[in-house]
């Protein structure tokens, strides 16, 4: 259908307030609740979410899905947009912001209502970090810029056309025509990798329109040398244990945080995990350092009055009131560990990290490491056989040093092997 034509929006100077918010309810039946700057429910986004929690989608996927839906509100409550009523322009023109404009630096909860209505500052780098957007000189990796990640892009994409798709499915008045975050036309006609073979690599189908093409990312892990300096500058056996589990089982950072105290098995040199997609409990093997470190940890914060007992979490916070340690809180740990050494590895990194390990024993078969990473396939593995920045460089350096080595002491040439007289007379008789 063609759309009609509309004036051309000044996206340069547009500047969308920090309002609104998505609540952490804490309650099962819904885990976060989007709200509006009146502070009332928007329904449409919480029945999208309740969908999603009734096909069994783990908490942290909606808290995901709720962000980037309220970055598409705050667009909308800005260009005074009804969300029914919103074409391909408006998609278009929220999708070009997400490129272009810079990233809204996000208010201090005890000043967001003051900053509401302000202009949103442009994100500044703290004194003595590489400038942002730029590789990281420890890790390699590219630090956080000043506009929305291309990663980010697409999953606002993707989620916003769900989103459309599924309140175009569940209504039956038309008061939506279109979804105005369509498929590309020019890509097939069905969902994108819909019959993919695990086996086969994936072919370039049908995708968003306004859908960023993201680069393939490659595992980094973390040198010895530098794995051994961060945990260096951790200050407490909490801290300690948990980056010994990271390395040794591979978790993700979410799982390791799932265990309850009788899930650590000493006995067994084992700590189970609820997976992140089946959401079953799996024991995963760990190096004796681990407990050793864990046990140090549950005697100090025992005495200090942490809750004790088989049914109680696993880890803590170090200072009263005691609260589960949550994922956000283990990230910053492991963040303010790395400022001396001005690095920007993450925890997944560790995850990374684990594999690479694992996969380098050659008495380690694969498919036991696919097993305990909780990959479906065996071909995921393949990531992990490209050589990574690390042992590139090294292999380069290496290279540069037998260049050198061969010019600066150059090696004789062997004399040619001497031939038979007897040969050379019957070859050529009496010439010789």
């Amino acid at each position: 259908m063609p759309q009609l034509h509309v004036p051309e929006r000044d996206l340069k100077s547009l500047v969308v307030p920090d309002v609104g918010r998505l609540l952490e309810t804490g309650d099962p039946w819904e885990p976060y609740r989007l709200l509006d700057p009146e502070h009332q429910r928007v329904e449409p986004v919480a029945v999208y979410l309740k969908g999603l929690l009734a096909n069994y989608t783990p908490a942290t996927t909606l808290r995901s899905f709720g962000y980037d839906l309220l970055r598409w509100w705050r667009f909308l409550w800005v260009m005074e947009l009804d969300w029914e009523k919103v074409t391909q322009s408006d998609a278009r023109d929220f999708m070009l912001w997400m490129q272009l404009a810079d990233k809204p630096v996000r208010a201090h909860w005890r000043r967001r209502g003051e900053q509401a209505t302000k202009a949103v500052p442009v994100q500044r780098v703290k004194p003595g970090w590489p400038w942002s957007g730029t590789p990281n000189a420890v890790t390699g990796k590219a630090s956080s810029g000043t506009k929305f990640s291309l990663r980010t892009q697409a999953h606002s994409e993707s989620v916003l056309r769900t989103f459309y798709n599924f309140h175009l499915d569940d209504r039956c008045d038309n008061a939506l025509l279109l979804n105005p975050f369509p498929l590309d036309r020019r890509r097939g006609r069905t969902r994108a990798n819909a019959h993919h073979n695990p086996i086969e690599n994936f072919k370039p189908e049908r995708t968003g329109r306004y859908r960023p093409k993201i680069p393939k990312r490659i595992p980094r892990r973390i040198p010895d040398e530098k794995y051994t300096e961060v945990f260096a500058r951790l200050n407490s056996h909490r801290d300690r244990a948990l980056l010994a589990f990271w390395v040794a089982t591979g978790a993700r950072a979410n799982e390791l945080l799932s265990p309850r105290q009788s899930d650590a098995r000493v006995g067994d040199q084992t700590i189970g995990v609820i997976r992140k997609g089946s959401g079953d409990l799996q024991e995963l093997p760990a190096t004796p350092d681990a407990f050793v470190w864990l046990r140090l940890y549950q005697e100090e914060s025992w005495r200090k009055g942490v809750p004790r007992g088989h049914n109680q979490p696993l880890w803590w916070t170090l200072r009263r009131p005691w609260r589960p340690l949550q994922y956000h809180a283990a990230r910053a740990m492991f963040t303010r560990a790395q400022k001396v050494l001005r690095s920007n590895w993450t925890l997944h990194d560790l995850r990374h990290t684990a594999t690479f390990l694992m996969l380098d024993d050659p008495e380690m078969p694969p498919v036991y490491v696919q097993h305990i990473l909780g990959h479906k396939c065996l071909s995921t593995l393949q990531i992990y056989n490209n050589p990574s920045r690390d042992d590139v460089i090294s292999a380069g350096l290496a290279h540069h040093v037998r260049q050198e080595r061969k010019r600066t002491n150059p090696q004789p040439a062997l004399p040619a092997p001497n031939y038979n007289p007897e040969s050379l007379k019957n070859l050529f008789g009496g010439l010789l």
